[in-house]
């Protein structure tokens, strides 16, 4: 066990100075994590906000977290955090009605092309069919990409339902047997979807959710730009949430 982890341990509810010597310490997670969903994100939503978002679901995790099971402060901290951030975003509903309808025309469109032309399309080809120009193109693309799934689209919608799953998705197990397989089932599908991309997407994808890099920092590894690492990333994840949906795991 970590000295965080100890210190959690000892935390009581009413340790106010403690709790705040563990949110200083992870305010840099804080706003790594914000910054890289703000990649995704228009100039019109403001950061600051997002990091206050973060720092409740900081202290969430602060309070929630269980030492004596199996998984790191670190891992769950980081789970809640982005939970937070991206549930606040939901409940904003940024995108608006128009952007999701775009979105799911450019899901559609991709499916229909690939169908049709039995290889990968191309931008200009996606941008054809859905009668916009590159540009507005690139923009939705972009907005694609900021939740990789929602709970909606797996038939999670009630707040209770929502904080279960959380719990048991960042505690890495639990009790119910059903949940279990179903989320097992969604990884290892996803995980075999991921080893299918084209190398440069499988790369990107690793290097953004499994090694938490940064959009800049992949951009210096692979020598790309780092508008270039958003458009690699924006296709892989339509890719996957085509072949999610084809596989029935993500609802229309």
């Amino acid at each position: 066990m970590s000295a965080m982890e100890s210190q959690l341990k000892k935390l009581k509810k009413d340790d106010h100075l403690l709790r705040n010597e563990i949110i200083a310490e992870y305010l840099p997670y804080v706003n790594r994590i914000v910054n890289r969903i703000a990649t995704h994100l228009p100039p019109t939503v403001d950061v600051d906000d997002l990091v206050n978002v973060g720092i409740i679901g900081l202290i969430q995790a602060i309070e929630r977290y269980d030492p004596a099971r199996d998984n790191k402060f670190m891992t769950y901290a980081v789970f809640r955090i982005k939970g937070a951030v991206l549930s606040e975003l939901r409940s904003r509903d940024f995108l608006g009605r128009t952007t999701r309808k775009k979105i799911r025309n450019l899901e559609k469109a991709y499916l229909k092309l690939e169908q049709q032309l039995g290889r990968d399309v191309k931008d200009e080809e996606v941008a054809r069919e859905m009668e916009i120009d590159l540009d507005q193109f690139y923009q939705v693309k972009r907005m694609s990409s900021i939740s990789f799934i929602s709970f909606e689209e797996i038939g999670v919608t009630s707040q209770e339902e929502k904080e279960t799953l959380m719990d048991f998705l960042s505690n890495e197990g639990g009790e119910d047997a059903l949940s279990l397989t179903a989320i097992k089932e969604i990884k290892a599908t996803l995980a075999k979807h991921i080893e299918n991309l084209p190398e440069k997407e499988r790369l990107v994808v690793s290097m953004y959710y499994s090694d938490e890099m940064t959009m800049k920092e992949i951009g210096l590894a692979l020598d790309i730009t780092e508008s270039r690492v958003s458009q690699i990333h924006s296709q892989a994840v339509l890719r996957l949430r085509n072949k999610l949906r084809k596989d029935g795991f993500i609802e229309d």
